[in-house]
């Protein structure tokens, strides 16, 4: 395969994953709602700033105010690079990948040399803003959340009995941490956070052994990882697991389809890096070697 071939396929490579990308993005598509480019993160800085110099032993301004302030700034950057990122590369995609066909069509082949140096300088600019997208992305990704869910497994419970009247929180991180305990965009993939019928036909039973366990605040976890408890009984046992009492709240897969958008963006940025560095060289090579188209 010719390197003039190649230029031109890293080309579409990056113009058709960025095109898929503006379409199912989680910001642009507003599944995670159109707040995100008009957060103030100035008064969540400021509201840092005043406390952050103060002792916190229970943990209140780690995962308060610096918590906020960090995640509004993530998000909000994460906004701009979603935008920045897919449409700089759409234009990178399209501009090179026309130069190339027309050199592939025998077509001003004296300007071969000038569209490889485009080609080096728009892949290493579009290299730049996708690796920035996916960074952001990532961490917002496995770090944040828009709406309450708590955690649970895949039956649906977050606590165990360890002992009688005493149960140990699954998801417990520290003393107050209670975002450890809430489910992230990159936890709402799995079936525990979307419509399952079984799930659903046991909790609108009175007499399941869900329903008759579940317990309706899991916040309670988060000072010391265990609940203490000899209220929950399910045939006159004591249950061995607490269930997260909203479960029977989920009535549809929104989670699942707003998790999916934030991977599939992941994943096709991180192709889109591979064919930006892939055009980057090929148009170095093609400066350097014009010949060789």
């Amino acid at each position: 395969m010719s390197k003039g071939l190649i230029f031109f396929c890293c080309s579409c490579a990056i113009l058709l994953f960025s095109i898929i990308n503006l379409s199912v993005g989680p910001i642009i598509s507003k599944r995670v709602g159109d707040y995100w480019g008009t957060l103030n993160c100035e008064k969540a800085k400021d509201d840092y700033d005043k406390v952050k110099d103060q002792d916190d032993p229970d943990n209140d301004i780690k995962y308060n105010q610096e918590y906020y302030m960090h995640s509004c700034q993530r998000r909000k950057a994460m906004h701009d690079m979603e935008y920045t990122s897919f449409i700089f590369d759409i234009v990178i995609g399209f501009v090179c990948g026309l130069l190339g066909l027309l050199h592939l069509f025998e077509l001003k082949k004296e300007f071969v040399p000038k569209t490889g140096l485009i080609g080096l300088g728009c892949g290493i600019v579009g290299f730049v803003l996708s690796f920035i997208y996916v960074v952001y992305n990532g961490i917002v990704y496995t770090n944040y959340y828009d709406s309450i869910i708590y955690k649970r497994n895949s039956d649906g419970a977050f606590a165990e009995r360890v002992e009688a009247g005493k149960y140990e929180c699954f998801y417990f991180d520290e003393k107050g941490n209670d975002h450890a305990l809430t489910a992230k965009y990159s936890d709402l993939i799995q079936k525990q956070y979307n419509y399952d019928k079984d799930v659903q036909a046991e909790f609108d039973d009175s007499d399941s052994e869900r329903r008759q366990c579940s317990w309706n605040n899991p916040l309670d976890c988060k000072t010391t990882g265990y609940i203490s408890t000899t209220s929950k009984t399910y045939n006159s046992n004591q249950c061995k697991y607490l269930y997260v009492e909203n479960s029977n709240s989920i009535k549809g897969v929104t989670n699942k389809d707003k998790s999916d958008r934030f991977l599939t963006t992941l994943l096709l940025s991180l192709f889109v890096c591979l064919a930006n560095i892939g055009l980057g060289l090929f148009g170095f090579l093609l400066y350097r070697t014009p010949g060789e188209f």
